[in-house]
């Protein structure tokens, strides 16, 4: 879309010494127009002029782009403005806070252009977010500060008296170095009476130069020698000119002038020929002969610069290369040639030089405005950089290409001419590659072909897209129970592939609970680190293991985090001795187990039973004989700790047999405990009580009534021996050894309320399911009664050889004693319950009731039924 150009009127200060009329020639400077174009993805680009006097001095005005463009100023500095140029000097600054353009460089046009027209310097003001590019076109204006010069402050001519009149002879042009009205628009002679002066303007570049034509015949004998003053004058304000002497020698005849064999000469010629090369050669004749006849070459009104580039031979008028032929700075000359004979006459020709284009040049790709750093979630079409491609030659030399290697994800696309925009393609994915060298290639159409290339870093900044991920996908720590607080039990590790504060992963165990305690009271966890800690001592027998979520979460905005479990193993340590179930050990004295004298070898006197709370082989348990009054007559089992007969029971053996048995378990260190037992060697037991006293998993009950009795007897008997000292020592001393024979056997009467009412298994590994209740009376007797079940408490229970079921049997025995002796005393009834598994068969043991008598001899023997 073009837009009509608006032609806008601004004022500039002319310098300070010029004349009045340039002053108000230069008093307005305009702005000539700028134009809105169509610029893919840049926004609005639009092209702007100012014009400004040549050697403006540094700090001068040009414009105000904000104003001019319609921008914010308050946006120039947030968007760095700054105005990029392709010339090796910076002649503009901008001044972001108010929008001023300034010249920072003074101009000189003639040195910026020479004699091109018009001079224009061209520089882009950029924008940044959004990317806008304005380009800035400053037309130079001339001013007229040259004055016109001659190549020679004197000029000689010889000519003959016999020139006829109106003939022409050419001058040497004066150079000026301003254009326009301001070079050189006239020249002039002094007032003479024997030439006149013709002004003529060169069609190629509307140059002016002078002829001077005879109006009267020469005569030597009046006038050898006359003297013009050449004078030539620009058209500025104010006029500046340059003078010249013209010397007039007057000769002797000589009739004929030189001829060119062609007026035009017309050569091509490549740019970068070298030095020396043949451009062309100029031959002119003359008639006449001798000296008149000889003929030297020189140029004529040419340019300084043209003498740096050709030689001419003034004898065999050979023009060559003396200097680079550069066809970007100018594609033709026309050099003017003079041939002068010896007598003064001359004579013109023309050689125009066109310049042929070489690939010379290759393509110059000049960035504008780079982003170093872009987000890695930048969008598709995000503008990175923004760089134009130039090649000074023309033609298809001159036609650029512009291309970047294929394996990144960019693209270039073309905006105005030779400007290019490389944008992101593709997702990018800083994890991936954190940077791209860019390589800009830009290729000619010439032949040969032509490139430069240019590399562009382009680094991208960290998006906190990746959450922190743990190196396991669970873990499992173990710990030793019993632990220090403050150990350290593991480390969980989590990485994070972004960078910076994006990578920085925090740790956090989330909350739960070990039992009925938070994880806070027992576990801590490093933040930073990932180091597990126990912060108190831990217990295997109260907490085996347990489960905590730990997250990591990175130090991005918004943060990811991602969760793993963190099982925690307590190993076991042998830090629990074995617990004696049965016999129970407390501070009473030990319970009594009876074993009939008749007993054979491998009579089951009792079980001990004992536990450990540790696991695996520290709970491993070993029994074994610690110390007996007579080690030869009892044995325990290793794994089981049942005490047996190891032989027959023979009379020597004492009574009361004390044994000591030691429970050890597999630990290492191993922990032990100790169990003692009381074993009394009793005689004269019927059958049915011989019966029940080999059931090996029978439980000898206690009460603590017993302890109550023994006191009271131990009390009396001490207060009996202090009040009767001698008479009845020796019947005290019977009594009591009768009492300590039956005494001891009556704690097993009672039933202990603490003792367990579920009795272990033959095998010691298990317990009753159920419970019996059975009502038994017992009653003194003679010595051959037995007891008898009375009656079942459940009168509905069939008389089968097994139960099966869960129902609940309880077996209840009422013990009566009845006085039939003087030292009978009344008994005391007592009730316990049994339980016996509902798969027991005919015969099972249920349970064994002892009872004592404290009369001495066939008064103390009891009987049950």
């Amino acid at each position: 879309m073009a837009a009509a150009a608006l032609q806008r009127g601004l004022c500039f200060r002319s310098d300070p010494g010029m004349a009045g009329g340039m002053e108000n020639r230069f008093r307005k400077r305009q702005v000539l127009s700028f134009f809105l174009c169509l610029c893919v993805s840049l926004g609005a680009c639009e092209t702007i002029r100012y014009s400004v006097p040549e050697e403006k001095k540094s700090g001068s005005l040009l414009g105000n782009i904000a104003k001019d463009l319609k921008l914010d100023v308050g946006n120039l500095s947030g968007r760095s403005a700054r105005p990029v140029s392709k010339n090796t000097k910076e002649y503009f600054e901008l001044n972001t806070g108010s929008g001023d353009v300034i010249i920072k460089e003074k101009i000189d046009r003639e040195d910026l252009c020479g004699q091109s027209d018009p001079c224009l310097l061209q520089f882009e003001i950029v924008l940044e977010n959004p990317l806008q590019l304005y380009r800035i076109e400053v037309q130079i204006e001339d001013v007229n500060d040259n004055s016109p010069k001659f190549s020679k402050n004197e000029f000689v001519f010889k000519m003959p008296e016999q020139i006829p009149i109106n003939t022409r002879f050419p001058l040497e042009g004066a150079q000026d170095s301003d254009i326009g009205t301001n070079g050189i628009q006239s020249y002039a002679i002094n007032p003479n009476k024997y030439f006149r002066l013709d002004v003529q303007t060169l069609d190629t570049d509307g140059s002016k130069y002078a002829e001077l034509i005879l109006e009267k015949q020469l005569d030597r004998e009046a006038q050898a020698q006359l003297m013009l003053i050449l004078t030539a004058a620009d058209g500025g304000l104010p006029q500046r000119t340059g003078t010249a002497l013209i010397r007039i020698n007057v000769l002797d005849s000589n009739d004929n002038f030189p001829q060119f064999s062609q007026s035009v000469y017309k050569v091509q010629l490549m740019e970068n020929s070298p030095r020396g090369t043949l451009v062309t050669k100029v031959e002119a004749s003359d008639l006449d002969q001798g000296s008149n006849a000889e003929i030297t070459y020189s140029f004529r009104q040419v340019p300084d610069r043209f003498l740096k580039l050709f030689k001419l031979n003034q004898s065999s008028g050979e023009i060559a290369v003396m200097g680079l032929i550069d066809y970007e700075e100018r594609s033709s000359y026309e050099i003017n040639i003079q041939a002068t004979d010896g007598g003064g006459f001359s004579s013109h020709c023309k050689v125009l030089v066109q310049i042929e284009d070489v690939n010379d040049n290759a393509p110059e790709v000049t960035l504008t405005s780079l982003t170093s750093t872009i987000p890695e979630d930048s969008s598709p079409d995000t503008v990175v950089a923004l760089f134009s491609v130039r090649d000074r030659d023309s033609g298809d030399n001159g036609r650029t290409l512009c291309s970047i290697q294929d394996n990144v994800p960019f693209a270039l696309k073309s905006t105005l001419k030779n400007y290019y925009q490389l944008v992101t393609q593709k997702p990018l994915d800083r994890e991936k590659m954190p940077e791209y060298n860019i390589t800009i290639t830009a290729t000619d159409r010439g032949i040969p072909r032509l490139t430069s290339v240019k590399i562009i870093r382009v680094q991208l900044s960290d998006i906190n897209d990746n959450p922190p991920v743990f190196n396991e996908s669970s873990y499992v720590m173990y710990l030793k129970e019993n632990n220090h607080p403050s150990l350290l039990i593991g480390t969980v590790h989590a990485a994070d592939l972004d960078t910076e504060q994006n990578a920085k992963v925090t740790y956090l165990a989330l909350p739960g609970n070990i039992g009925d305690l938070p994880f806070s009271s027992s576990i801590s966890i490093n933040s930073e680190n990932g180091n597990v800690y126990a912060l108190q001592s831990l217990d295997y027998e109260q907490t085996r293991d347990f489960q905590v979520t730990v997250r990591a979460a990175d130090g991005g905005s918004p943060p990811l985090s991602s969760e793993v479990i963190v099982r925690v193993v307590i190993i076991d340590e042998n830090d629990n001795a074995p617990f004696i179930l049965y016999p129970l050990q407390n501070s009473s004295a030990p319970a009594n187990d009876l074993v009939p004298r008749s007993a054979e070898a491998g009579y089951l006197v009792t079980k001990v039973v004992a536990v450990d709370g540790d696991s695996g082989q520290n709970s491993w348990l070993s029994y074994q004989l610690l110390k007996a009054t007579d080690p030869s007559l009892f044995t325990v089992g290793l794994q089981t700790g049942e005490v047996k007969t190891s032989r027959p029971i023979t009379s020597p053996d004492s009574v009361k047999q004390k044994l000591i048995v030691l429970v050890r378990d597999n630990g290492e260190p191993p922990r032990s405990s100790t169990s003692t037992l009381n074993v009394l060697l009793v005689d004269g037991f019927s059958d049915a009580y011989m019966q029940l006293l080999d059931v090996p998993e029978e439980e000898e009950q206690q009460d603590t009534l017993t302890l109550y009795l023994v006191i009271s007897l131990s009390f009396i008997s001490f207060l009996f021996l202090v009040s009767v000292v001698t008479i009845i020592a020796i019947r005290l001393y019977k009594t009591r050894q009768c009492r300590e024979l039956y005494v001891p056997s009556s704690r097993n009467f009672y039933s202990d309320p603490n003792f367990p009412t579920k009795p272990a298994e033959t095998s010691g590994t298990g317990t009753l399911p159920q419970s019996y209740r059975y009502e038994v009376c017992l009653t003194t007797g003679s010595g051959t009664s037995e007891f008898k079940f009375l009656r079942p408490l459940v009168p509905s229970l069939p008389a089968v050889p097994s139960v099966a079921g869960g129902s609940i049997l309880d077996c209840q025995i009422n013990s009566q004693l009845k006085e039939e002796k003087e030292s009978v005393r009344e008994g005391r009834a007592s009730v316990s319950e049994d339980s016996i598994p509902r798969s027991s068969g005919t015969g099972c043991i249920v349970n064994k009731v002892i009872g004592i008598n404290e009369n001495c001899g066939q008064n103390g023997w009891l009987s049950y039924q």
